[in-house]
């Protein structure tokens, strides 16, 4: 499959987005993984939210172009899911159900192309939605959309589209979704002047409830192996992470959430440690 063109519909504003909101967290985590002597690969983790914890186990295996992926969680449901790629030239092809849930199956092809990417994805039950997102243009300008239609009602539950615009040093996106109930615009810069970090802007609008959110953020390289994060928005939300890696594939991350405009309220703290090896 070509490693060129547009992307997926989801990669349209991802870059803002990830800066934004990953690895802020608020919960306790810790994920350990392993490889056996047969090639699967296992990652277990462990979660403490509030009081509460929750774990898994996925298990994945590859075979030439076939990768089986198994997750048991604490909630004794297991998931499996089996990509395939290249059964037809310049395609993925991902089946994916759940148990106990035996309307959870869902059937997705993905096709990729230096100037289009599409992708079709149904629900195997009694009431399928049928999803698909398709995308045209280049690296470097790319414009796309995406529709849930669900076939017992005959109705389209969702409709989102957008347009990207991406330089070496920077990435522009703007995406009208919610059925054209919210607009969001970002805007995305590497600067030398932060080591390889990036500030990024992205203002959204949500026409029915008249609201308006300004977010900014940016990322700092402190060394090759620690990286600090903030973003703060016009509600007062102030988020900051710093993640420190321990050795190629393991990563420490400290994590907090601030709200400037209620001091009263306690902070809340987030760790997370990822050991690979």
């Amino acid at each position: 499959m070509s490693s060129q063109g547009p992307g997926h519909f989801s990669d349209i504003g991802k870059k803002a987005k990830d800066l934004l909101t990953k690895d802020y967290g608020t919960d306790q985590k810790f994920t350990l993984s392993s490889y056996t002597d047969a090639g699967i690969a296992l990652n277990s983790s462990v979660v403490k939210k509030g009081g509460l914890f929750s774990g898994d186990i996925i298990s994945q295996y590859k075979h030439e172009n076939t990768t089986i992926d198994v997750r048991f969680d604490t909630e004794s449901e297991v998931s499996t899911t089996f990509t395939i790629t290249n059964i037809l030239p310049s395609t993925r092809t991902i089946a994916s159900f759940k148990l106990p849930d035996y309307d959870s199956g869902k059937l997705e092809v993905q096709y990729f192309h230096e100037l289009t990417s599409l992708t079709t994805a149904i629900s195997l039950n009694q009431s399928p939605a049928v999803d698909f997102s398709a995308t045209i243009g280049t690296t470097s300008i790319a414009f796309g959309a995406e529709a849930s239609y669900t076939v017992a009602s005959c109705k389209f539950s969702k409709y989102n589209a957008g347009v990207s615009l991406r330089k070496p040093d920077s990435t522009a996106s703007v995406i009208l979704a919610d059925k054209g109930d919210s607009l969001r615009a970002s805007y995305l810069h590497h600067l030398n002047k932060l080591n390889g970090g990036a500030v990024v802007g992205e203002v959204t609008r949500r026409f029915s409830t008249d609201e308006n959110t300004l977010t900014v953020g940016c990322s700092y390289v402190l060394d090759p192996h620690t990286v600090v994060k903030a973003k703060l928005n016009n509600h007062g939300n102030l988020g900051a992470v710093l993640q420190h890696q321990l050795n190629p594939k393991s990563f420490l991350t400290i994590s907090g959430a601030f709200e400037t405009k209620a001091l009263e309220k306690e902070p809340k703290f987030g760790l997370a440690l990822t050991l690979k090896p």
